[in-house]
């Protein structure tokens, strides 16, 4: 007979759950810098202004930039007394008229910004003027 075999008594049990071990933390690793990416999405600008004497207004959506939105309403508006009175990214937002004043909401799409708008003005006679939804 040959020598004795020189496996000790759990390499049997131990070898393939070792190995699944060894398996898992290797693609744990691979899979780590997957994981770990997060992607940022540029955020794109909106804004509304308005004029509250004449109801005169402006909308701009998909604006590089927060200022160049708020600049691009205002000049869309065309009244020297116009007022930025909604800025939003990555959002929508509304304008409604009510009786006595005006209202504005955001929202994630047009119709959540329309629906938050009516509800703060709460009377029937309100109507929304103006909208936006960048995207």
């Amino acid at each position: 007979m040959g020598a004795p075999s020189k496996q000790r008594p759990c390499d049997h049990v131990m070898g393939p759950f070792a190995l699944r071990i060894a398996l898992a933390a290797a693609l744990a690793c691979a899979a780590q810098p997957a994981l770990a990416r997060v992607v940022v999405k540029k955020g794109v600008y909106g804004a509304i202004a308005l004029e509250r004497e004449t109801g005169q207004h402006g909308y701009v959506y998909n604006a590089a930039t927060s200022r160049a939105a708020k600049n691009e309403a205002l000049r869309q508006c065309g009244q020297p007394r116009c007022e930025v009175v909604l800025s939003f990214s990555n959002a929508c937002g509304a304008l409604a008229q009510g009786p006595k004043k005006y209202f504005t909401a955001t929202g994630a799409t047009q119709q959540e910004a329309q629906t938050k708008v009516l509800r703060l003005c709460a009377d029937k006679a309100c109507s929304v003027t103006a909208w936006a939804c960048t995207r």
